[in-house]
């Protein structure tokens, strides 16, 4: 495969990003009527393939409700959110799109405590087209991606809260996102485990090219993404790239590899679950 060429889903495996947007907002505003709170005031942001975001900011600055905006988790109240190239705002079925196109990564794990590991990461495939007798194996890789190889029959409880939280990750990556978005991910974890999330975050995006957009409270961690975007008082404060981050690069949607057939993860398509989280998923905190 040619340095230039894209995996199947359009992103650059190592980790550059692509010029080509992947999520916008628009003048942007959310208000919240019954208090009369401005969360999100004129915020108009561009999102590249394969880049590595971080939205930073204080309690109350709108970085959650921006992330709500971003996972179409909420609706704005004025402006446009267009995602692929789609505005929002005409989508009928959100929970359709965001199944078909985001991962989500969230504070608390919802993990089903009955379950394995490897049964865990299968929730989001019950309602697909995979065949069941496939389901185990694109579990397995899932689990051995984010280094869990060893512990894919293990129930939760059985588990670290880091490995968890490892978990977690695997199944938001079952669907096969063009987006994964993480709300405070390490936030119940210890400072060890924190770190070991955040270098998959990095891996992730490092050798598969995924385009990852994470809020954290970290200054520390958020500084490892390519860029910082940080909140104030609901307006976007600043924009930043990291030191020796390049700005996207055109993309090639006609690249190839060496034996002309589009390059690929060397993953299963997996189905397309209908909702973000299991069904009877209860928030783990360690």
């Amino acid at each position: 495969m040619s340095n230039n060429a894209m995996s199947n889903n359009g992103f650059y495996p190592n980790g550059s990003a692509s010029s080509q947007s992947i999520l916008r907002t628009e003048h942007v505003t959310k208000t919240y009527t019954d208090g009369q709170v401005n969360a999100l005031v004129d915020v108009s942001i561009d999102i590249h393939r394969g880049e590595y975001v971080s939205i930073m900011g204080p309690s109350g600055s709108g970085k959650s409700t921006l992330l709500n905006m971003l996972g179409m988790l909420d609706r704005p109240t004025s402006g446009e959110v267009f995602l692929d190239g789609q505005p929002v705002s005409r989508v009928k079925s959100l929970d359709q799109l965001r199944a078909q196109k985001i991962g989500f990564v969230f504070q608390s794990f919802y993990l089903l405590p009955v379950l394995s590991a490897e049964e865990n990461v299968q929730v989001p495939m019950f309602e697909g087209t995979l065949p069941m007798n496939l389901r185990p194996q694109k579990a397995a890789e899932l689990l051995a991606v984010v280094g869990l190889s060893h512990r894919v029959n293990h129930l939760p409880l059985q588990l670290s809260v880091g490995e968890r939280q490892r978990v977690a990750i695997a199944r938001a990556l079952a669907n096969d996102p063009i987006l994964l978005l993480a709300d405070e991910p390490t936030g119940n974890l210890d400072s060890k485990s924190a770190d070991g999330v955040f270098e998959l975050f990095a891996r992730l995006h490092r050798e598969r090219g995924m385009t990852i957009i994470l809020i954290t409270h970290s200054d520390d961690l958020g500084q490892r993404a390519d860029r910082i975007i940080r909140m104030q008082d609901g307006h976007m404060h600043s924009d930043t790239r990291s030191p020796g981050v390049a700005m996207p690069i055109a993309a090639n949607n006609g690249a190839s590899n060496a034996n002309g057939s589009s390059s690929g993860l060397g993953m299963l398509r997996p189905p397309r679950p209908k909702s973000i989280l299991p069904p009877f998923a209860v928030p783990d905190h360690g």
